[in-house]
């Protein structure tokens, strides 16, 4: 089965990774998104935000999934790879993903403040870009909404600022 065809229980599965990848990023005090990067049935990399840890605002998970699947891949040049984010991915990662040649853009919940495949910009589809991703969204959204939602009630109740 060409990875293109991937069945809907196959996408469930994968998406359960990223969320996997969320629930890491929820434990360390980061905003709980989680991101995988499969090729060909396998998993080329792993990532959830790093962004505090790293003091970093470009250590989004779906960056450092991709990261990984470079080494992994030996090629910046992603073709044929799907990335799977619990969250749909920002302007930023949505450009990265269409510049890492990404076949395919599968997210669970929508980002209406920093969405850049469908809430607020449609990056991906973007028919001046030399190269487009397909975009699947709404894959197991209720979860990563949740985890979302858990997330920032928690640094509500602690007082913390909710960015």
């Amino acid at each position: 089965m060409m990875l293109s065809q991937l069945s809907d229980e196959s996408i469930h599965a994968h998406m359960g990774r990223a969320l996997e990848q969320a629930q890491m990023a929820f434990e360390r005090n980061e905003v709980p998104i989680g991101a995988i990067v499969v090729h060909e049935h396998r998993v080329l990399g792993r990532g959830h935000n790093l962004t505090e840890a790293l003091h970093d605002a470009g250590a989004h998970a779906e960056m450092i999934a991709m990261s990984a699947a470079y080494k992994q891949y030996e090629d910046w040049r992603l073709e044929g790879a799907w990335l799977f984010s619990t969250i749909e991915p920002c302007i930023m990662c949505a450009s990265a993903a269409v510049l890492s040649r990404i076949d395919t853009i599968v997210y669970g919940a929508p980002d209406p403040k920093f969405g850049g495949c469908e809430s607020l910009f449609e990056i991906p589809t973007d028919s001046r870009l030399n190269h487009r991703c397909k975009v699947i969204g709404g894959v197991r959204a209720d979860e990563a909404a949740k985890l979302m939602q858990s997330f920032f009630r928690q640094l509500r109740d602690r007082g913390q600022e909710v960015h």
